[in-house]
Protein backbone atom coordinates (compact mmCIF):
# COMPACT_ATOMS: atom_id res chain seq x y z
CA UNK A 1 0.00 0.00 0.00
CA UNK A 2 1.53 3.13 -1.13
CA UNK A 3 0.88 6.47 0.52
CA UNK A 4 -1.93 7.78 -1.65
CA UNK A 5 -3.61 4.48 -0.79
CA UNK A 6 -3.07 5.19 2.89
CA UNK A 7 -4.29 8.46 3.42
CA UNK A 8 -7.77 6.93 0.60
CA UNK A 9 -8.35 4.36 3.63
CA UNK A 10 -7.86 6.42 6.26
CA UNK A 11 -10.39 9.09 4.47
CA UNK A 12 -12.96 6.33 3.93
CA UNK A 13 -12.46 5.34 7.20
CA UNK A 14 -14.10 8.56 8.47
CA UNK A 15 -16.89 8.64 5.78
CA UNK A 16 -17.99 4.90 7.75
CA UNK A 17 -17.96 6.37 10.62
CA UNK A 18 -19.97 9.37 10.03
CA UNK A 19 -22.41 7.14 8.30
CA UNK A 20 -22.94 5.23 11.57
CA UNK A 21 -22.97 7.79 13.96
CA UNK A 22 -24.36 11.15 11.93
CA UNK A 23 -26.76 8.62 10.29
CA UNK A 24 -27.79 7.71 13.63
CA UNK A 25 -28.02 11.62 14.66
CA UNK A 26 -29.78 12.29 10.95
CA UNK A 27 -32.45 9.33 10.92
CA UNK A 28 -33.67 10.99 14.43
CA UNK A 29 -34.78 13.95 12.80
CA UNK A 30 -36.95 10.96 10.60
CA UNK A 31 -38.65 10.11 13.55
CA UNK A 32 -38.76 13.41 15.32
CA UNK A 33 -40.78 13.75 11.84
CA UNK A 34 -43.24 11.24 12.09
CA UNK A 35 -43.89 11.37 15.99
CA UNK A 36 -47.41 12.92 16.15
CA UNK A 37 -48.58 16.34 17.43
CA UNK A 38 -47.34 18.10 20.30
CA UNK A 39 -48.84 15.93 22.84
CA UNK A 40 -48.64 12.02 21.20
CA UNK A 41 -45.22 13.11 19.89
CA UNK A 42 -43.57 14.45 22.83
CA UNK A 43 -41.89 11.22 24.37
CA UNK A 44 -40.38 9.97 21.47
CA UNK A 45 -38.93 14.01 21.09
CA UNK A 46 -37.65 14.24 24.61
CA UNK A 47 -36.09 10.45 23.65
CA UNK A 48 -34.32 11.74 20.81
CA UNK A 49 -33.13 15.36 22.93
CA UNK A 50 -31.61 13.21 25.17
CA UNK A 51 -30.29 10.97 22.97
CA UNK A 52 -28.42 13.39 20.71
CA UNK A 53 -28.42 16.41 22.43
CA UNK A 54 -24.64 15.63 23.90
CA UNK A 55 -22.73 14.58 20.54
CA UNK A 56 -24.69 15.46 17.72
CA UNK A 57 -22.75 18.14 16.94
CA UNK A 58 -19.46 16.39 17.50
CA UNK A 59 -20.40 13.73 15.02
CA UNK A 60 -19.88 16.22 11.76
CA UNK A 61 -15.75 16.21 12.74
CA UNK A 62 -15.82 12.88 10.21
CA UNK A 63 -17.51 14.68 7.61
CA UNK A 64 -15.06 17.79 7.61
CA UNK A 65 -12.50 15.27 8.39
CA UNK A 66 -13.29 13.99 4.64
CA UNK A 67 -13.90 16.93 3.21
CA UNK A 68 -9.74 18.58 4.44
CA UNK A 69 -8.19 15.01 3.19
CA UNK A 70 -10.14 14.86 0.14
CA UNK A 71 -9.00 18.47 -0.16
CA UNK A 72 -5.76 18.02 0.31
CA UNK A 73 -5.20 14.85 -0.72
CA UNK A 74 -6.48 14.74 -3.73
CA UNK A 75 -7.24 17.86 -5.08
CA UNK A 76 -8.02 17.09 -8.85
CA UNK A 77 -10.75 15.01 -7.22
CA UNK A 78 -12.07 17.80 -4.66
CA UNK A 79 -12.22 20.47 -7.60
CA UNK A 80 -14.06 18.26 -9.95
CA UNK A 81 -16.56 17.04 -7.36
CA UNK A 82 -17.22 20.38 -6.13
CA UNK A 83 -18.15 21.55 -9.74
CA UNK A 84 -19.94 18.63 -10.89
CA UNK A 85 -21.83 18.13 -7.75
CA UNK A 86 -22.04 21.39 -6.67
CA UNK A 87 -26.06 21.42 -5.83
CA UNK A 88 -26.05 18.25 -4.25
CA UNK A 89 -23.17 19.53 -1.66
CA UNK A 90 -25.01 22.86 -0.93
CA UNK A 91 -28.44 21.19 -0.23
CA UNK A 92 -26.38 18.59 2.14
CA UNK A 93 -24.46 21.87 3.33
CA UNK A 94 -27.97 23.88 3.83
CA UNK A 95 -29.61 20.71 5.44
CA UNK A 96 -26.59 20.69 8.16
CA UNK A 97 -26.90 24.11 9.14
CA UNK A 98 -30.94 24.45 9.27
CA UNK A 99 -30.51 21.41 11.13
CA UNK A 100 -28.20 22.77 13.73
CA UNK A 101 -29.77 25.87 14.15
CA UNK A 102 -33.15 24.50 14.60
CA UNK A 103 -32.28 21.87 16.89
CA UNK A 104 -31.02 24.36 19.53
CA UNK A 105 -33.73 26.93 18.53
CA UNK A 106 -36.89 24.49 19.13
CA UNK A 107 -35.04 24.20 23.17
CA UNK A 108 -35.65 27.95 23.87
CA UNK A 109 -38.30 28.78 21.58
CA UNK A 110 -40.77 31.76 23.24
CA UNK A 111 -43.77 30.08 22.00
CA UNK A 112 -45.32 26.62 21.10
CA UNK A 113 -45.88 27.59 17.35
CA UNK A 114 -42.04 28.50 17.24
CA UNK A 115 -41.14 25.46 18.54
CA UNK A 116 -43.07 23.39 16.21
CA UNK A 117 -42.11 25.62 13.29
CA UNK A 118 -38.56 24.78 14.27
CA UNK A 119 -39.05 21.46 14.79
CA UNK A 120 -40.11 20.75 11.49
CA UNK A 121 -37.27 22.55 10.13
CA UNK A 122 -35.49 20.38 12.12
CA UNK A 123 -36.87 16.76 11.19
CA UNK A 124 -37.30 18.06 7.27
CA UNK A 125 -33.62 19.19 7.22
CA UNK A 126 -32.67 16.05 8.81
CA UNK A 127 -34.25 14.17 6.20
CA UNK A 128 -32.58 16.01 3.09
CA UNK A 129 -29.15 16.51 4.25
CA UNK A 130 -28.73 12.18 4.11
CA UNK A 131 -30.86 12.00 0.83
CA UNK A 132 -28.59 14.66 -0.82
CA UNK A 133 -25.12 13.29 0.32
CA UNK A 134 -26.72 9.98 -1.01
CA UNK A 135 -27.27 11.23 -4.62
CA UNK A 136 -23.76 12.33 -4.60
CA UNK A 137 -22.02 8.69 -3.61
CA UNK A 138 -24.76 7.73 -6.62
CA UNK A 139 -23.08 10.49 -8.91
CA UNK A 140 -19.80 9.28 -7.78
CA UNK A 141 -20.46 5.82 -7.91
CA UNK A 142 -22.05 5.94 -11.59
CA UNK A 143 -18.96 7.73 -13.02
CA UNK A 144 -20.97 10.78 -13.89
CA UNK A 145 -18.10 13.05 -12.42
CA UNK A 146 -15.20 13.29 -14.88
CA UNK A 147 -11.88 14.21 -13.79
CA UNK A 148 -12.25 17.59 -15.61
CA UNK A 149 -15.46 18.04 -13.51
CA UNK A 150 -17.44 19.72 -16.49
CA UNK A 151 -20.03 17.07 -15.57
CA UNK A 152 -23.70 18.02 -16.20
CA UNK A 153 -24.60 19.90 -13.29
CA UNK A 154 -28.31 17.98 -13.00
CA UNK A 155 -27.95 14.21 -14.53
CA UNK A 156 -24.92 13.87 -12.33
CA UNK A 157 -27.04 13.55 -9.16
CA UNK A 158 -30.75 13.08 -11.02
CA UNK A 159 -29.87 9.83 -12.06
CA UNK A 160 -31.53 6.29 -11.34
CA UNK A 161 -28.15 5.30 -8.96
CA UNK A 162 -28.14 8.75 -7.66
CA UNK A 163 -31.91 8.63 -6.25
CA UNK A 164 -31.24 4.66 -5.04
CA UNK A 165 -28.75 6.07 -3.36
CA UNK A 166 -30.32 9.14 -1.50
CA UNK A 167 -33.28 6.47 -0.81
CA UNK A 168 -31.43 4.09 1.07
CA UNK A 169 -29.22 6.81 2.96
CA UNK A 170 -32.33 8.13 4.07
CA UNK A 171 -34.01 4.34 5.27
CA UNK A 172 -30.78 3.02 6.26
CA UNK A 173 -30.80 5.92 8.48
CA UNK A 174 -34.25 5.78 9.73
CA UNK A 175 -33.63 2.29 10.42
CA UNK A 176 -30.18 2.27 12.66
CA UNK A 177 -32.45 5.85 14.59
CA UNK A 178 -35.01 3.26 15.24
CA UNK A 179 -32.97 0.93 16.58
CA UNK A 180 -30.69 2.74 19.14
CA UNK A 181 -33.78 5.00 19.99
CA UNK A 182 -35.58 1.48 21.26
CA UNK A 183 -32.59 0.84 23.31
CA UNK A 184 -32.33 4.04 24.42
CA UNK A 185 -36.01 4.13 25.66
CA UNK A 186 -35.65 0.33 26.85
CA UNK A 187 -32.61 1.98 29.53
CA UNK A 188 -34.69 4.02 30.72
CA UNK A 189 -37.42 1.87 31.78
CA UNK A 190 -39.56 3.86 29.16
CA UNK A 191 -40.83 0.18 27.84
CA UNK A 192 -43.97 1.94 26.40
CA UNK A 193 -42.37 3.86 23.93
CA UNK A 194 -39.46 0.86 23.23
CA UNK A 195 -42.41 -1.51 22.47
CA UNK A 196 -43.83 1.56 19.95
CA UNK A 197 -40.19 2.13 18.16
CA UNK A 198 -38.99 -1.61 18.07
CA UNK A 199 -42.49 -2.16 15.98
CA UNK A 200 -41.55 1.02 13.90
CA UNK A 201 -38.23 0.01 13.33
CA UNK A 202 -39.62 -3.19 12.42
CA UNK A 203 -41.03 -1.77 9.89
CA UNK A 204 -38.57 0.55 8.48
CA UNK A 205 -35.96 -2.47 8.57
CA UNK A 206 -38.60 -4.45 6.00
CA UNK A 207 -38.50 -0.95 3.83
CA UNK A 208 -34.52 -0.42 4.10
CA UNK A 209 -34.56 -4.18 2.30
CA UNK A 210 -37.06 -3.57 0.03
CA UNK A 211 -35.02 -0.61 -1.28
CA UNK A 212 -31.69 -2.81 -0.88
CA UNK A 213 -33.83 -5.56 -3.43
CA UNK A 214 -35.56 -2.97 -5.42
CA UNK A 215 -32.16 -1.37 -6.38
CA UNK A 216 -30.39 -4.32 -7.43
CA UNK A 217 -31.95 -4.05 -11.18
CA UNK A 218 -31.34 -0.23 -11.15
CA UNK A 219 -27.80 -1.06 -10.70
CA UNK A 220 -27.44 -3.84 -12.81
CA UNK A 221 -28.62 -1.51 -15.67
CA UNK A 222 -27.49 1.92 -14.82
CA UNK A 223 -24.05 1.09 -12.86
CA UNK A 224 -22.59 -2.41 -14.46
CA UNK A 225 -19.06 -1.44 -13.30
CA UNK A 226 -20.14 -0.54 -9.39
CA UNK A 227 -22.07 -4.52 -10.08
CA UNK A 228 -18.90 -6.11 -10.99
CA UNK A 229 -17.02 -4.53 -7.87
CA UNK A 230 -19.46 -5.49 -5.65
CA UNK A 231 -19.80 -9.27 -6.86
CA UNK A 232 -16.45 -9.08 -6.96
CA UNK A 233 -13.58 -7.92 -4.30
CA UNK A 234 -16.36 -6.34 -1.88
CA UNK A 235 -19.00 -9.69 -2.31
CA UNK A 236 -17.68 -10.63 1.41
CA UNK A 237 -18.29 -6.90 2.69
CA UNK A 238 -21.66 -7.24 0.82
CA UNK A 239 -22.89 -10.05 2.48
CA UNK A 240 -21.70 -9.34 5.80
CA UNK A 241 -24.09 -6.46 5.68
CA UNK A 242 -26.97 -8.58 4.54
CA UNK A 243 -26.58 -11.37 7.71
CA UNK A 244 -25.35 -8.15 10.04
CA UNK A 245 -28.97 -6.54 9.17
CA UNK A 246 -31.28 -9.51 9.35
CA UNK A 247 -29.34 -10.51 13.00
CA UNK A 248 -30.53 -6.52 13.99
CA UNK A 249 -34.05 -7.23 12.40
CA UNK A 250 -34.00 -10.56 14.61
CA UNK A 251 -32.87 -9.21 18.04
CA UNK A 252 -35.15 -6.35 17.72
CA UNK A 253 -38.00 -8.48 17.01
CA UNK A 254 -36.68 -10.80 20.73
CA UNK A 255 -36.11 -7.49 22.32
CA UNK A 256 -32.72 -7.88 22.50
CA UNK A 257 -31.91 -3.94 21.80
CA UNK A 258 -28.40 -3.35 22.84
CA UNK A 259 -26.87 -6.60 20.36
CA UNK A 260 -29.68 -5.16 17.85
CA UNK A 261 -27.83 -1.74 18.47
CA UNK A 262 -24.88 -3.36 17.80
CA UNK A 263 -25.72 -5.35 14.81
CA UNK A 264 -27.67 -2.56 13.03
CA UNK A 265 -24.56 0.02 13.13
CA UNK A 266 -22.24 -3.18 12.34
CA UNK A 267 -24.44 -3.39 8.90
CA UNK A 268 -24.42 0.12 8.17
CA UNK A 269 -20.35 -0.03 8.51
CA UNK A 270 -20.23 -3.21 6.16
CA UNK A 271 -22.26 -1.60 3.49
CA UNK A 272 -20.46 1.67 3.09
CA UNK A 273 -17.73 -0.48 3.11
CA UNK A 274 -18.64 -2.72 0.63
CA UNK A 275 -19.29 0.44 -1.65
CA UNK A 276 -15.69 1.33 -1.06
CA UNK A 277 -13.95 -2.11 -2.23
CA UNK A 278 -16.10 -2.23 -4.96
CA UNK A 279 -15.03 1.06 -6.21
CA UNK A 280 -11.37 0.47 -5.83
CA UNK A 281 -8.68 1.84 -7.10
CA UNK A 282 -11.07 4.65 -8.72
CA UNK A 283 -11.03 7.60 -6.30
CA UNK A 284 -13.87 9.02 -9.08
CA UNK A 285 -15.47 5.67 -10.92
CA UNK A 286 -13.79 4.87 -13.95
CA UNK A 287 -13.13 8.68 -14.27
CA UNK A 288 -9.90 8.72 -12.36
CA UNK A 289 -7.74 6.55 -9.89
CA UNK A 290 -6.54 7.20 -6.10
CA UNK A 291 -2.99 7.09 -7.77
CA UNK A 292 -3.67 9.57 -10.56
CA UNK A 293 -5.64 11.78 -8.11
CA UNK A 294 -3.25 11.91 -5.33
CA UNK A 295 -1.27 15.56 -4.53
CA UNK A 296 2.81 15.64 -3.35
CA UNK A 297 4.07 12.84 -1.92
CA UNK A 298 5.13 15.34 1.59
CA UNK A 299 1.02 16.66 1.32
CA UNK A 300 -0.13 13.17 1.88
CA UNK A 301 3.03 11.63 4.42
CA UNK A 302 1.75 15.26 6.55
CA UNK A 303 -1.63 13.84 6.46
CA UNK A 304 -1.22 10.84 7.40
CA UNK A 305 1.05 12.01 10.43
CA UNK A 306 -2.28 14.76 11.05
CA UNK A 307 -4.31 10.96 11.16
CA UNK A 308 -1.82 9.92 13.51
CA UNK A 309 -1.48 13.02 15.82
CA UNK A 310 -5.62 13.01 15.55
CA UNK A 311 -5.77 9.16 16.72
CA UNK A 312 -4.12 9.95 20.21
CA UNK A 313 -5.44 13.66 20.75
CA UNK A 314 -9.44 13.58 19.26
CA UNK A 315 -10.22 9.83 19.14
CA UNK A 316 -9.98 9.08 22.68
CA UNK A 317 -12.22 12.37 24.15
CA UNK A 318 -14.65 11.48 21.48
CA UNK A 319 -14.83 8.23 22.62
CA UNK A 320 -15.26 9.16 25.80
CA UNK A 321 -17.88 11.74 25.10
CA UNK A 322 -20.13 9.06 23.77
CA UNK A 323 -19.40 6.60 26.84
CA UNK A 324 -20.82 9.28 28.60
CA UNK A 325 -23.22 10.01 26.78
CA UNK A 326 -24.24 6.84 26.96
CA UNK A 327 -23.47 5.68 30.58
CA UNK A 328 -25.88 9.09 31.81
CA UNK A 329 -28.70 8.54 33.90
CA UNK A 330 -31.99 9.73 31.49
CA UNK A 331 -34.01 12.11 33.43
CA UNK A 332 -37.18 11.24 34.73
CA UNK A 333 -40.58 12.09 32.23
CA UNK A 334 -41.86 15.43 32.89
CA UNK A 335 -45.70 15.34 33.92
CA UNK A 336 -46.75 17.36 31.40
CA UNK A 337 -45.60 17.52 27.87
CA UNK A 338 -43.50 20.44 26.93
CA UNK A 339 -43.95 22.94 24.07
CA UNK A 340 -42.13 21.24 21.00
Amino acid sequence: MNAAEAVAVVMFLAVILYSVFGGADFGSGVWDLTAGGTRRGAPTRRLIDRSIGPVWEANHVWLIFVLVFLWTGFPTAFAALMRTLAIPFWLAGLGIVARGASFAFRKYAPTLRWAQGAGVVFATSSLMTPFFLGTIAGGIASGRVPATGTGSVWSSWINPTSILGGVLAVSTCTFLAGVLLAAEANKGSEHDLAEQLRQKSLVGGLITGGVVLAGIPVLATDDAALVDGLLGRALPLVLGSAVAGFAAMYQLWTHRYRRARVSAALAVALVVSGWGAGQYPWILMEQLTIDEAAGASSTLIGLLVAAGLALVLVVPPLGYLLRFADSAHPDPPPQSAPQG
